[in-house]
């Protein structure tokens, strides 16, 4: 593990339920990254979900925490294809990652369960393959050539043209490209197939907080099996650059009355195995929550976490901007440097 990040899934209450407000979540965000950044945390990413009180657009945000911070990674995990215009996304991403100065890592994938029925349809768009997954494919490939710089238009006759400016009949790429984005696309994958085509199309790996399979193994184990076989796929598909793999974890030092009093009950002894719906059967991380040796030597038994080089951990967003500022602190100062971490400064 060389780096860590967090990521949030952005909850926020709604109605009269207790809790943050979306304003209040957003504002929250904003500051735990820019302290995150102080620590030399590497990475804050936010989960992005439609129809539901959690985090949605991630962009606004992003580009918020990337113009008050200097080093941290600003990212998600994941977008979901389904519901985006990918040649507007690729214009959005070209301006972020100019922003940030090159911090941008965008995972995107088919997306996961949600609560509308085909709500990608409610967003103007249409598939053939009941979750999506073929409209999701055709957009990400086509996002993929547009942040590469390639042309995706034709250029207008030059009476047509205002202002005239190209070749009629020429390509047209997007505006504005950032140079080096494209290699720091992400697949979100929750499946040993999803993350060979995510090696053959030469994108990131972002394991999955889930994997799709349950035969008894542990998280950690199925994310191994699949993260060489992505690596596997990588080499035979012969790309020139290495590519970075990430996985993700709740994880909870015990550092002082306040988190032992919050986070003691945290703690699963094991994987969960669950149901996502017409995906079948799949296997849910632990939560870890111990002080640091314990957790340093549970941690290092994870073979994913012995693979990957990035490790996302799940923060409890709604807990506020104090205890999760203590939480990531306390896994970079008394856990991060015994698995390998590498501060971003």
């Amino acid at each position: 593990m060389q780096s860590f990040g967090f990521l949030s899934f952005g909850h926020h209450a709604i109605g009269n339920q207790q809790g943050p407000n979306a304003r209040d979540v957003l504002h929250q965000a904003i500051d735990i990254a820019v302290a995150a950044d102080e620590l030399g945390v590497n990475g804050a990413n936010f989960r992005v979900h439609h129809f539901a009180p959690q985090a949605s657009s991630p962009i606004p945000l992003l580009s918020a925490i990337a113009a008050r911070t200097s080093h941290i990674e600003v990212g998600t995990g994941v977008i979901d294809m389904r519901y985006e215009n990918p040649l507007y996304l690729a214009e959005e991403l070209g301006s972020l990652d100019l922003i940030a100065d090159g911090r941008l890592a965008i995972g995107v994938s088919r997306g996961s369960p949600e609560p509308a029925l085909r709500g990608w349809e409610a967003f103007g768009y249409t598939a053939e393959a009941p979750n999506g997954a073929d409209m999701a494919r055709e957009k990400f490939l086509r996002l993929l050539d547009a942040v590469s710089g390639y042309g995706v238009a034709t250029a207008a006759p030059a009476e047509e043209q205002y202002p005239y400016i190209y070749q009629p009949g020429s390509a047209l790429p997007v505006f504005p490209y950032s140079e080096g984005l494209r290699r720091r696309i992400w697949w979100g994958s929750g499946t040993n197939k999803s993350a060979i085509q995510a090696a053959k199309d030469g994108v990131n790996l972002m394991s999955s907080t889930l994997v799709s399979e349950a035969d008894g193994r542990s998280l950690g184990e199925l994310q191994a099996e699949q993260i060489a076989q992505y690596r596997a796929a990588w080499a035979e598909a012969g790309h020139d650059w290495q590519p970075r793999v990430s996985i993700s974890r709740s994880i909870f030092p015990i550092v002082d009355d306040q988190t032992r009093r919050v986070f003691a009950g945290q703690a699963t002894g094991r994987d969960q195995i669950g149901s996502l719906g017409e995906d079948g059967p799949a296997t849910f991380g632990r939560s870890y929550a111990a002080e640091p040796d314990e957790l340093i030597e549970q941690l290092s038994q994870d073979p994913a976490i012995r693979e990957a080089d990035t490790l996302l951990l799940t923060i409890p967003n709604t807990a506020g901007v104090e205890l999760n500022v203590k939480l990531l602190s306390a896994f970079a100062e008394h856990v991060a440097p015994a698995l390998g971490w590498k501060p971003s400064h």
